[in-house]
């Protein structure tokens, strides 16, 4: 019997044991660590044996409990690969969680932000500004690759460019990135805001996939108020039903720049100028997107608003950006007028 208890004690002071140290493990693996490299990288070299990767971080300050991560990646962690690259890890962070981060393989970024709106012709240039690649491309060498129409050619085989198809968002890009891979990013980003169910949609409308995204760059330029952006969509469907030139500004301003003499003011030439994508000349859509549409923009070109408005006119006793809108000429008229006056003061 005294055998028995002795042997019971034993087992009794393993298990005793055995518990704290898989408390202590999973404490040292889950325990949240604060430290001051959040907003640093920190680089994992090629080849960088476990035991090195996890030493390097306690020495950043990462991790605090080395030893427990060490003894998961030897037992039950033994298939986990770590990967090389560059890391920002968040502060808190758990050893799990700097585990989980590892087995990524991160590269250094940078923000390219792409506000909604703009043409192809700003886009180039900030991508060769931010991400000129090697060798250095200039901005006319990254425009010329949004002429590479096989990007978005299962999605509009009748595209000219990339217009209207480089989503405009803020994107987190490598930093050594190549143009090419930029544009392409843009692209992707596109063709996964596109929703399935929006081609049933267009075809109800009786307008093909590049119809949509032309009226939505057309509705991004005129509004940027989510609400009204429908009632806008319905003044351009009706006067494309009814066969009215669509007379936005915004596709004036767009062919200045496409011939090089935008200057930040639209001017009677650029009003007057024949051209197909004059829409004061021309009955119906422009050949194509004028800017790069939102989602909420796409949506409302899917979705108008039932209204019999055929005019617009920037609303200046709100001073919102919102517009008061007509069903016929002479409401119009007054609108504009009033308008001119406001513009009037603004000029002096």
């Amino acid at each position: 019997m005294a055998f028995l208890r002795v042997v019971f004690r034993l087992i009794l002071a393993v298990l005793v044991l055995a518990g704290i140290a898989l408390y202590w493990c999973y404490q040292g693996l889950h325990e949240q660590t604060t430290h001051d490299k959040a907003s640093t990288y920190i680089t994992i070299e090629q080849g960088s044996a476990v035991n090195r990767i996890i030493t390097q971080l306690y020495n950043e300050g990462v991790l605090t409990s080395p030893a427990s991560l060490k003894l998961y990646l030897r037992t039950l962690g033994k298939d986990i690969q770590l990967q090389a690259g560059d890391y920002q890890f968040p502060s808190p962070v758990s050893a799990m969680e700097v585990l989980a981060l590892l087995q990524d393989g991160r590269k250094r970024t940078k923000p390219l932000t792409l506000p909604e709106g703009w043409t192809r012709f700003e886009i180039a240039a900030r991508i060769a500004s931010q991400f000129p690649g090697t060798p250095a491309l200039a901005e006319a060498d990254v425009l010329a690759l949004l002429d590479q129409t096989s990007l978005i050619a299962a999605f509009d085989p009748a595209a000219h460019n990339l217009e209207g198809y480089l989503y405009p968002t803020t994107y987190e890009i490598e930093t050594e990135a190549q143009p090419r891979a930029v544009v392409e990013r843009l692209v992707q980003e596109f063709e996964s805001v596109w929703q399935a169910d929006w081609d049933a949609r267009a075809k109800e409308l009786g307008r093909s996939r590049r119809e949509i995204v032309t009226i939505a760059s057309l509705i991004e330029n005129e509004s940027k108020l989510e609400g009204e952006r429908p009632v806008v969509a319905s003044v351009i469907y009706n006067r494309l039903k009814g066969g009215i030139p669509l007379g936005l500004d915004a596709t004036n301003v767009y062919i200045a720049k496409m011939l090089g003499r935008w200057d930040g003011t639209l001017h009677r030439s650029d009003l007057e100028v024949d051209h197909p994508y004059n829409t004061r000349k021309i009955q119906g859509l422009p050949p194509g997107p004028i800017c790069s549409p939102s989602k909420e923009a796409l949506h409302a070109a899917l979705y108008p608003a039932e209204t019999y408005y055929l005019y617009y006119v920037l609303n200046v006793d709100a001073n919102d950006g919102s517009h008061n809108f007509y069903e016929n000429s002479a409401g119009f008229a007054r609108g504009k007028a009033k308008y001119q006056r406001w513009l009037a003061t603004q000029r002096n």
